[in-house]
């Protein structure tokens, strides 16, 4: 497999995981602590208006719907996963999936909280790093363990893209295992 293709696959698997790491994290905050998720819909939302060139809403809640905006949303929530995981590739190398380890994880994972922090909670109008919000330190908290949680992922994953990276490899270069059985 050229390694531009590797980097691509790698990304999206373990973006993806790590993603989904998340949500499975959101659904278990909002059951065990009663912290709700973050509604989607308007993240569709922000990115929708974000295509037409506004990018800073008072809140983003009082500006008008946009069709399929929860689609969107979700969209944009992998996509952003999959550059982060991207990211992690690109500052540690398409060798760190043959030997995940936990620290550039985390770094990637933790510092990813910037993206919120700095762009989306400004943009949807809740001020830079929540400011605007009712509770701002509990509102940052949530976000640096969601993303703490997320670098967790990435680790994770990369144990799976590690795997499937093999299983692939194994059977694209192994003529035994990749040839039909002989009758």
């Amino acid at each position: 497999m050229p390694e531009a293709v590797s980097y691509v696959v790698c990304a999206v698997l373990i973006g993806s995981g790590a993603t989904a790491v998340m949500d499975i994290w959101a659904v278990v905050r909002k059951r065990l602590l009663g912290v709700p998720s973050l509604d989607y819909a308007l993240v569709g939302r922000w990115f929708f208006y974000l295509g037409r060139g506004r990018f800073r809403h008072h809140p983003i809640a009082a500006s008008p719907p946009v069709k399929g905006e929860r689609l969107i949303g979700w969209i944009a929530h992998y996509l952003t996963g999959i550059l982060f995981a991207g990211v992690l590739l690109a500052l540690w190398g398409l060798g760190w999936v043959f030997q995940p380890s936990l620290g550039p994880a985390l770094i990637v994972g933790i510092g990813s909280v910037v993206a919120p922090f700095f762009l989306m909670q400004p943009g949807m109008g809740a001020g830079i790093a929540a400011s605007r919000t009712p509770r701002p330190a509990a509102a940052r908290l949530q976000s640096l363990v969601t993303h703490g949680v997320f670098g967790l992922g990435l680790y994770g994953a990369g144990w799976v893209a590690k795997w499937v990276l093999i299983a692939s490899t194994s059977v694209l270069f192994n003529p035994a295992v990749a040839a039909p059985i002989a009758p």
